[in-house]
């Protein structure tokens, strides 16, 4: 008897161990199926996009039938870089150009700037810090759209040039405070020992601080770079002449064609939305490390 009553009790909990397993099994399962559609959801877009581009106009509004992969040319792609391709509505590689130059000195100069700000804020203590870091705050939450009238008018002598596209956008008070946020939390431990070593501040942030915060600066370059790259009002504002045009602007005048053709809109937004891609692919682990840190953090 007293050695079979060990055998019974451990029977129950086997058991109890290979239900938990299955359970965990089919939670996970439901978990990838989960993850597989809502991948898709967020994909299909795209998908759309991709597929509508080497279609002809009928074919991109025809249903369902749309999104197979029947039927497919380049004609649409020609057909964009043809029409932009003339003195009278500018040439494609221009506003490539433009957009290039402006969104790669936006997020260039911005990382900079900002980043040297919002260390400033974080870490160094000076007469004013304070009142500076509720002025940054308060512009984060004021719209774009409230001070565009009165830049306009302060600007409107640079009108149809390339720097008043990214000159107004290089310091960014959103940019300034996710540095600061980010800078604020490293450990002073690190700074500490380099002072120790006899680091100074300038050597302390290239050494130490810099090196350990790769995910704020792949976080703040994305973020800028899609609000650089989509920017729309300013140019409309600002840019008249079709060679200094950024490719927002031109796919509005492109769509505003007498007869639109869906597929060759398709393939404008396709080499729009290339390069927005290579930068999320380029950034994206280190991205990824940012939120997933803030989330641990918060």
């Amino acid at each position: 008897m007293t050695t079979t009553a060990p055998a019974r009790s451990a029977a129950p909990s086997a058991i109890a161990t290979v239900r938990h397993r299955r359970r965990h099994r089919v939670r996970e399962r439901v978990g990838y199926v989960f993850t597989a559609v809502l991948a898709l959801v967020f994909s299909a877009p795209i998908l759309y996009l991709l597929i509508g581009s080497l279609k002809s106009g009928r074919q991109v509004l025809g249903g369902m039938s749309s999104l197979t992969p029947s039927g497919l040319t380049l004609q649409n792609y020609s057909s964009v870089l043809h029409y932009f391709n003339n003195t009278a509505t500018g040439y494609f590689a221009d506003f490539y150009l433009t957009s290039v130059t402006v969104s790669a000195v936006v997020v260039g100069g911005g990382l900079i700037v900002n980043s040297l700000a919002g260390y400033a804020l974080a870490r160094l203590r000076w007469r004013g810090r304070k009142i500076v870091l509720l002025a940054v705050i308060a512009l984060v939450i004021l719209p774009f759209q409230a001070i565009a009238v009165p830049l306009f008018y302060m600007l409107n002598d640079a009108r149809d040039t390339l720097y008043v596209q990214f000159l107004p956008f290089i310091a960014s008070a959103f940019s300034i405070f996710l540095f600061y946020t980010f800078f604020a939390g490293m450990p002073k431990e690190l700074e500490q020992a380099a002072a120790i070593d006899g680091a100074g501040p300038w050597r302390t942030l290239f050494h130490v601080i810099l090196p350990n915060a790769k995910p704020v600066f792949a976080s703040v370059a994305i973020l800028s770079f899609l609000s650089s790259w989509g920017m729309y009002l300013w140019p409309v504002m600002m840019i008249d002449e079709p060679a200094k045009s950024p490719l927002p602007l031109e796919i509005g005048v492109f769509q505003g064609q007498t007869v639109v053709n869906w597929g060759e809109v398709f393939a404008f937004g396709v080499l729009m939305v290339a390069p927005v891609v290579l930068v999320f692919v380029l950034f994206q682990r280190w991205f990824v490390r940012s939120v997933a840190s803030t989330a641990i953090k918060g």
